[in-house]
């Protein structure tokens, strides 16, 4: 019996033709906060309104806050005195005119007023709202006069992005393997006929349980927040090589 070994390398080329597969999105803003004062007090100032621009660090509104203001005044006339104390007795320290337990006294009074304002500064920045990233005011739902708690907080604007938007797209998941980032999206908003395009950077990792949806997205520009339309993914065709090896 003669035993013919035969080894065999067949290239099979399975071409993977680009679909198209239908999605809806909802529009939303790259970034966005619901903005609120962690402290108790009365709206004493409002520096912005609905579709004002803000930059980072920009103040949105301030609560009153004199009595916080007075309190730091007192506690910096008391630094003043604690400062000179505490050098006068290093000096007397140096002359061993005292002990070290004296001194240390006077120390830690000093750095107690330090300590003291550095709260007392804390709290007072508390009163002040500021913007945490550039954006645009979406929302305002507080006026002058208002009183807020910091023990129940209530949001005081709404912040988003200016420009920047992210749709978040929704297609069926049995096209879960079919998708990948770098996709071409093609859309149109609902009301508009002009067709946007983009490419989906982000696929979510997980199926939703109540639709057997997937969602990804993909960037856009100045469109309205909360806008939905439809469109479709263009999928790109993939090139999958193998390579089988006989034995008979």
């Amino acid at each position: 019996m003669k035993k013919i070994i035969m080894l065999a390398l067949v290239l099979c080329i399975t071409k993977v033709q680009a679909k198209e597969i239908y999605a809806t999105f909802t529009v939303h803003a790259k970034q966005g906060a619901s903005l609120a004062f962690n402290y108790s007090g009365i709206v004493e100032e409002l520096h912005v309104d609905i579709m004002s621009v803000v930059k980072k660090g920009q103040i949105l509104a301030t609560l009153a806050n004199d009595d916080l203001v007075a309190t730091n005044n007192a506690s910096k006339v008391t630094l003043k005195y604690a400062i000179l104390d505490h050098e006068r007795h290093k000096d007397l320290y140096k002359k061993k005119l005292i002990d070290k337990a004296l001194l240390d006294k006077y120390a830690m009074a000093h750095e107690a007023i330090d300590a003291k304002i550095a709260l007392e500064n804390a709290i007072y920045n508390k009163t002040i709202l500021r913007a945490p990233f550039d954006g645009v005011i979406s929302k305002r739902m507080i006026e002058l006069g208002d009183v807020v708690s910091g023990q129940m907080i209530k949001t005081a604007f709404n912040l988003q992005s200016e420009h920047a938007r992210i749709l978040v797209v929704e297609f069926d998941q049995k096209y879960n393997s079919d998708v990948k980032i770098g996709d071409t999206f093609l859309y149109k908003v609902d009301g508009d006929e002009k067709q946007y395009e983009s490419k989906i950077y982000r696929i979510y990792p997980e199926a939703n349980n109540d639709n057997r949806k997937i969602s990804l997205q993909v960037t856009a520009n100045d469109l309205k927040v909360g806008l939905f339309g439809e469109g479709k993914i263009i999928t790109s065709g993939d090139n999958n090589n193998s390579v089988t090896e006989s034995q008979e």
